[in-house]
């Protein structure tokens, strides 16, 4: 017999569960056990089965921890305690980025990956081709005048601050600038008026007019919900298409209706998701154009949300577009995210979080605005 259930009401049926031994059990998206001490994992990983399987598209999402995870539950005591998992691996590498202790952990983990490269034709050979871009926008005059005012005012707050509330002021910066690089209206919290205001804004439109013109589909991926709802708007008014939105209070119905309405031939040409709501479990092959219009300082996160339209079915090459606020910290952690992409590759550093740990002076260095990349109006 098969039992298919999922993760929420297998926590809530764990009694019964357990009282047989399985031949197999399986987890898909398995990244849902990524959190050990939670009581869903805990019940997941209380199931008695001969034989264990987990899949999952991102093994690591945001931490190391994650991983051993979801190995502890394929194979328990491999990696050792978590304690000491987070000594020996999480510590050198997430905090130092050590690369002889990642490839000591791939090593050992990789004998138990089978794992599916979509740029090997062998392994799927009816696959399109993937072409990624950076598309980098300049700044107009009034996102620069916020930006700085933002920076300089801030950067005095955390010199004068230390340990939790000094994490919590570089965080909040960190936000405060990827919204002034989306729009003035997005950080101001401002219905409008949008166009004219910011270099991202006037470059995806003009982008998204020259797709919708010649027949094209796109996904546009923000993580913030607030800019979700002024792009939906913006674009619908001003391409005269319909747009449609996903986001986490989207009811699980009317998700659906989405997402058919997109496949459909007649749908509609744009859908705009945010990250966390519609980066997984979505099938939208109808999409041949994705726009990362802000950074998820993840690359396994911006890949998942990239496979939304990246997977078989897909009958088109798929192009993806990165969008950069030039000159700013978008650009600066762009070129360390590149220049560390081997690395991130096999293992997923931590986000942002390492930027808490910078000195004011290093990040004074990191944050300020390089003047020659804002656009005069």
């Amino acid at each position: 017999d098969v039992l298919i259930t999922s993760f929420g009401t297998a926590r809530r049926d764990i009694e019964m569960l357990q009282k047989w031994v399985w031949s197999h059990l399986i987890l898909d998206e398995a990244q849902n056990i990524k959190n050990p001490g939670a009581k869903q994992s805990q019940a997941v990983r209380s199931i008695d089965a001969q034989r264990r399987i987990a899949l999952t598209g991102t093994p690591v999402e945001n931490r190391l921890s994650e991983l051993w995870s979801i190995l502890d539950f394929l194979n328990p005591g491999y990696l050792e305690s978590f304690e000491r998992f987070r000594q020996r691996y999480i510590v050198p590498i997430e905090r130092y980025n050590d690369e002889e202790s990642a490839a000591e952990l791939r090593r050992l983990v990789q004998p138990f990956f089978l794992r599916r490269v979509k740029s090997d034709p062998t392994i799927i050979s009816d696959l399109p081709e993937k072409q990624e871009t950076t598309v980098y926008c300049s700044l107009t005059e009034e996102q620069a005048a916020l930006y700085e005012k933002t920076v300089r005012e801030t950067l005095e707050l955390i010199d004068n601050s230390s340990g939790i509330q000094r994490r919590g002021q570089v965080l909040a910066l960190l936000t405060k600038l990827k919204q002034i690089a989306n729009h003035p209206a997005h950080y101001l919290k401002q219905a409008g008026p949008l166009p004219q205001r910011s270099g991202k804004l006037d470059r995806l439109t003009e982008m998204l007019e020259e797709a919708v013109d010649v027949g094209d589909h796109a996904l546009v991926f923000t993580q913030f919900v607030e800019m979700g709802h002024l792009l939906q708007r913006h674009l619908s008014e001003t391409l005269g298409v319909d747009v449609l939105f996903l986001h986490g209070g989207t009811p699980a119905n009317q998700r659906d209706r989405m997402v058919q309405a997109f496949q459909a031939d007649d749908g509609p040409p744009i859908f705009v998701l945010s990250l966390r709501a519609g980066g997984s479990g979505l099938n939208l092959t109808r999409a041949n154009h994705v726009f990362h219009f802000d950074r998820w300082w993840n690359p396994a996160v911006e890949n998942q949300a990239t496979d939304r339209a990246f997977r078989i079915g897909q009958k088109r090459n798929v192009l993806v577009h990165k969008f950069v606020a030039a000159g700013t910290l978008e650009e600066r952690i762009q070129s360390l995210l590149e220049s560390k992409q081997a690395l991130a590759d096999a293992i997923v550093g931590n986000g942002e979080d390492w930027l808490t740990e910078m000195s004011t002076e290093d990040l004074r260095e990191m944050l300020m605005l390089r003047h020659d990349m804002v656009e005069e109006l």
